[in-house]
């Protein structure tokens, strides 16, 4: 049968199959790669007894102080230069970082490879927010979004089993018994290097080879998209056009206007305590797992992926239906209430070990669910340049609360024997960022353009309300 669909609308499908899976991919490499310490310091800090909590917890944070540096730079690279290039030199670069972490020896040069990392994957967040504003009408933004952002998820539930088959090299494992009468067994190194430091290096690779696919297979702009046809390019771009052309009827802000904006202030302080509470809990909670339960690492990695589905379910549900309403304020404000109430129920579920997995499954549906409509918040009152340097900037200074978080929990955690008091503070910091965006007023439903029959790229037709 032929193709019956409009050329904007066989434009979006294809935009959706060639764009969003490289990013899918690069963008949950990118997280297992800042994310697996919380895993490896189950082995590393038995082979580095100086690598304790709150080592581990201030190296965690670090990465967000070199990020903090590059992140601004970066989104406007992608706006101003070519996203295709500056995405690619980035994943090249952070992946040798990552790998380059087997070697450390000492918390300091933990701190620095950390530091260094964070700068080398400063742009690849932030840029993609930007870029994909150059290829998707407004009405596709949020569940564009939740695409890319399921990666974190996925890389959750995927990554730690993965790990848990590198970890046992060069360890020895009690399989049964204790003391005297325990059965135990010797996993050989292999190829000299014990488990933490392959599991660096085999998620360091990946990225530095998707990066080379990320400068054969992306495109900057529309215009430049030989896999569109030219009638899909052309309606492509006009639908584009006509909606910077609303936006710029008012007044036009510089970069630095815009980095003084109180709301898109607001909008860093809010991703800030939003963060500090997501990897404080993400890199400790194989940690606290084994600190309640004292499970064994295969039994633990089996019980920290099931969590993450929380997020992915609540991701995907939160971006179709902040774009089917409208509504972008609640969408993103509500699933952190329902995660920081979780969090604060943990504590209680201690003793319970599938109440415990159900309550962290809450907390890390509110911790990831409100992102799809978060992120569509600066592009309601900014464009271009201004709107670009924004979301570097809120990235990057809320990404600061990755440096609070970890450390908070790692140092509350090495100084009293006990997780509990850094989950209160952790659970009070996502109450705020809830509020924040709440009062902010952005985002409120309006009414829409009614686009009647218009396709889902995904594959449902969809009546959007008007």
């Amino acid at each position: 049968m032929p193709d019956t669909a409009s050329p904007l609308d066989r434009a979006r499908r294809k935009m959706y199959l060639r764009l969003l899976p490289i990013l899918f991919l690069g963008y949950m490499i990118a997280y297992v790669d800042r994310t697996n310490v919380g895993l490896t310091k189950l082995t590393m800090s038995k082979d580095l007894p100086a690598f304790n909590d709150a080592v581990i917890g201030a190296g965690a944070g670090i990465f967000f102080i070199g990020y903090l540096v590059l992140a601004i730079p970066g989104t406007l690279l992608i706006e101003k230069w070519s996203a295709r290039k500056w995405l690619a030199w980035t994943m090249i670069a952070w992946g040798i970082v990552a790998a380059a972490t087997s070697y450390v020896k000492t918390p300091i040069h933990f701190y620095v490879l950390r530091f260094v990392l964070g700068l080398a994957e400063a742009g690849f967040f932030p840029g993609v927010i930007v870029y994909l504003t150059h290829w998707f009408p407004s009405r596709d933004r949020a569940r564009t979004l939740a695409w890319f952002f399921v990666a974190t998820p996925i890389a959750q539930i995927v990554s730690p089993k993965i790990t848990n088959l590198m970890l046992p090299f060069g360890m020895t494992e009690t399989i049964s018994g204790s003391g005297a009468t325990a059965i135990t067994r010797y996993h050989p190194e292999l190829w000299g290097m014990k488990g933490w430091q392959i599991v660096y290096i085999f998620w360091g690779v990946p990225a530095v080879l998707l990066g080379f696919v990320v400068l054969w297979m992306l495109t900057d702009r529309p215009g430049q998209a030989r896999w569109l046809d030219r009638d899909e390019r052309e309606a492509l771009e006009a639908e584009l056009a006509r909606e910077k052309h609303e936006k710029l009827s008012g007044k036009r802000m510089s970069v630095i206007e815009a980095l003084q904006h109180p709301k898109v202030l607001l909008l860093a302080a809010a991703y800030f305590f939003i963060v500090t509470g997501n990897y404080g809990i993400e890199f400790f909670m194989p940690s606290i797992f084994d600190d309640w339960y004292h499970l064994k690492l295969g039994a633990l990695t089996s019980m920290i992926v099931i969590p993450p589905m929380g997020s992915l379910l609540g991701q995907i549900l939160v971006g179709w239906n902040s774009d089917r309403v409208g509504e972008r304020r609640l969408h993103a404000a509500l699933p952190i209430y329902l995660g920081a109430t979780a969090l604060l129920l943990t504590m209680f579920s201690r003793g319970n070990l599938w109440l415990t997995v159900a309550m962290f499954t809450f907390v890390m549906m509110g911790l990831k669910a409100y992102l799809p409509a978060f992120w569509t918040l600066p592009s309601l009152f900014l464009t271009e340049s201004a709107a670009a340097g924004s979301i570097g900037f809120i990235n990057s200074v809320g990404n600061l609360g990755g440096q609070v978080g970890p450390w908070v929990l790692g140092w509350i955690k090495h100084r009293t024997g006990m997780f509990e008091p850094g989950i209160v503070i952790l659970g009070a910091s996502m109450m705020i960022s809830a509020t924040i965006i709440l009062l902010l007023g952005l985002g409120k439903r309006v009414a829409k353009p009614v686009h009647r029959g218009v396709e889902d790229p995904l594959g449902e037709a969809i009546q959007e309300p008007a």
